[in-house]
């Protein structure tokens, strides 16, 4: 007899261990995927609603100091009327801009050269300003707000362009985005606007 090569078969406690261990395996790949398709299902209704019913925005620029500063995060909610002194996403060039609304369709405007502003007639409380300004203003004062639109100011008065300026003008209804509701960036300052 020529060389023979003795198999040496596996214990049944190797045969066990080895059927355990591929059944976890098969367990673990199965909850691996669940998991994986539960995230995608979670992120997909997460920008959905973002999209449709509360846009997270990064705020850029200082035009509305002190209210909000650069770099910060804030959430609007598109649905609801807006009213004076709310701050208000729209879309601008192609850009996102945020203003607080001064005036609502009807409304006569007026800016004294301090920068006290007057909406039919009478001297409007913004204690959310750190200093007045008439700012960069190229329309004919006063000015009556057009239907379908608002006027809006920032908070920076000195910097900030905006309905003072006939470059961005009221704006129209349908280039709102919402009224921004709530700050999410930096944690320390979560809050409402």
């Amino acid at each position: 007899m020529a060389n023979e090569t003795k198999i040496e078969l596996p214990t049944a406690e190797q045969l066990d261990s080895e059927i355990n261990r591929i059944r976890h395996q098969k367990e673990y790949v199965k909850v691996l995927r669940n998991t994986i398709s539960s995230l995608v299902v979670v992120a997909a209704i997460a920008v959905l609603i973002s999209m449709l019913l509360l846009p997270v925005l990064r705020v850029t620029g200082t035009s509305m100091t002190p209210t909000l500063q650069n770099d910060e995060l804030v959430i609007c909610k598109k649905w609801g009327d807006f009213k004076k002194g709310d701050v208000i996403a729209f879309y601008y060039n192609n850009k996102v801009l945020l203003k607080r609304v001064i005036g609502v369709s009807g409304d006569m405007i007026d800016i004294s050269e301090d920068g006290t502003v007057y909406v039919n007639g009478e001297a409007i409380y913004e204690p959310y300003l750190n200093e007045k300004a008439f700012g960069e203003c190229d329309i004919n004062l006063p000015y009556q707000v057009p239907d379908e639109r608002v006027f809006v100011m920032g908070d920076h008065r000195a910097t900030s362009i905006d309905s003072r300026s006939t470059s961005v003008g009221c704006v129209a209804n349908e280039s709102i985005v919402g009224e921004v509701v709530l700050r999410i960036w930096p944690f320390k300052q979560i809050g409402t606007i």
